[in-house]
């Protein structure tokens, strides 16, 4: 047994461990009871787009619409309250389209122009839900062979495990919103799973490198070492990629938002599961460094002439 005292890097890394495993815990319990918020991708139903000349306030907006209309529906705004998005559920009554907002404008006031009235089918959103969990599950398992592949699979379950952090937490945060899940935030979450496998191949493969060389260092310190090896890189590249997303998220508008707080959010949790997990899984489920300067010593003796 180890008794070798923990650094306060060390320390660190245990307690961004426990907080990962609570985040999991937290975003499970959100998708169970709240469950996500399908937006019209998937659900079905009206998705209606104008603008206002001038601007007006959400709570005025949603105001006069509710008393023309007898069923529910979904206001949003952007650009300062002057680009508008209507969704209703599929089978509604009151269906606003175009011609409905002319003969809104008309009462109400309001300098309104129509831009895009679309209507999506219930059966091609239970579709889109089959192709969109598919794809989900194919990327899942080409990882998971990936990691089998090139890593001890010690390594490669601190990998998965990080993986999976990230799509819990992201999807967890949504239910716990309310957000919108649609199309855009299901490719945000594809692309989070390429991102964080990225970063905990990378911290994976310095920390092989570590073991290898070094056989004087517990493996906490051997952890810590490969971790602190590759912070700075880690940190410079999450930075530069939360700053183009920032951009997206604040210039983008509406179509954008819902991708932009995926990718963020993304971004976030998945740099701390590569720092904290990634490598954590490993050395609790028993990695040593011998496992791998055996390795070593074995190719050099078969390159012997």
């Amino acid at each position: 047994m180890n008794t070798t005292p923990l650094t306060t890097f060390s320390k660190y890394r245990l307690a961004g461990f426990y907080l990962a495993i609570g985040l999991i815990v937290l975003s499970l319990i959100g998708l169970g009871t709240k469950g996500l918020n399908l937006g019209l991708d998937f659900s079905g139903g009206y998705m209606t787009e104008f603008t206002t000349s001038q601007s007006i306030a959400k709570s005025q907006m949603q105001s006069q619409l509710a008393s023309q209309l007898s069923a529910d529906f979904e206001l949003s705004s952007s650009a300062g309250n002057t680009q508008w998005t209507l969704r209703q559920a599929d089978g509604v009554a009151d269906v606003i389209d175009k011609t409905w907002l002319t003969t809104f404008a008309s009462q109400s006031g309001f300098d309104i122009t129509p831009q895009d009235s679309v209507y999506i089918g219930s059966q091609v959103g239970a579709e889109l839900i089959d192709n969109g969990s598919l794809a989900l599950l194919v990327a899942a398992i080409a990882m998971m062979l990936y990691l089998t592949w090139r890593f001890e699979w010690r390594l490669a379950c601190g990998s998965l495990v990080a993986l999976v952090h990230d799509v819990i937490v992201v999807l967890g945060l949504f239910a716990w919103l309310g957000l919108p899940f649609d199309l855009t935030v299901l490719a945000s979450v594809l692309a989070i799973i390429g991102y964080s496998l990225n970063d905990s191949i990378i911290i994976g493969d310095r920390l092989r490198e570590v073991m290898r060389a070094k056989n004087n260092m517990s493996m906490s310190d051997l952890v810590d070492t490969a971790i602190k090896s590759t912070m700075t890189r880690s940190l410079i590249t999450s930075g530069t990629t939360l700053a183009t997303i920032s951009a997206i998220w604040i210039f983008g508008g509406q179509p954008l938002q819902g991708f932009a707080i995926g990718l963020f959010a993304g971004v976030v949790f998945g740099t701390l599961s590569s720092v904290a997990v990634s490598a954590t899984i490993p050395q609790l489920i028993g990695l040593k460094p011998e496992f791998y300067q055996q390795r070593a010593q074995a190719l050099l003796v078969n390159d012997e002439p």
